[in-house]
């Protein structure tokens, strides 16, 4: 039997608190809005960084490409997201939200600065400003030295 514990695996807990994160405010912008977790993604990365295409939100995201466009798909339909031609790359679409979009992108940003206040509240100021630098420098090694990756 082998001495690796998975509930003691970085990854596995970084993950897990992720999830439980995320499912928790997945619940405000699907009782607000009805949205699924890639189609807030979407809307939040053009809410806070202007026109993208599709690629560049799946690289920011790291989600799956038939996911965002499933969402924006979705997005559109709702009219909270507009297509326009890449005058770049004719294979491409400029994403940029609609003035309703823009309109869903503040309401649910009020509720995400509510919600992340709450979060950091509960863990207090010590922790949260730790866990802050400490997932940073997370970030910032990106996976890099010899990391596996799909």
């Amino acid at each position: 039997m082998s001495d690796f514990d998975l509930e003691r695996f970085l990854p596995y807990l970084l993950n897990q608190a992720a999830e439980a994160t995320s499912r928790s405010f997945n619940d405000i912008y699907r009782k607000a809005y009805g949205m699924t977790r890639t189609q807030w993604r979407v809307l939040a990365h053009l809410g806070r960084f202007g026109a993208l295409t599709a690629r560049q939100i799946c690289d920011r995201t790291a989600t799956e490409k038939t996911k965002v466009s499933r969402a924006v798909s979705s997005l559109e339909i709702e009219g909270w997201l507009a297509r326009s031609p890449s005058p770049h790359d004719g294979r491409a679409e400029i994403l940029t939200l609609t003035p309703e979009g823009q309109g869903v992108y503040a309401d649910l940003g009020q509720q995400a600065k509510r919600y992340d206040a709450a979060l950091r509240a509960e863990l207090g100021p010590e922790l949260t400003t730790e866990l802050d630098g400490l997932l940073r420098r997370l970030i910032a090694k990106g996976g890099t030295d010899g990391a596996a990756q799909d």
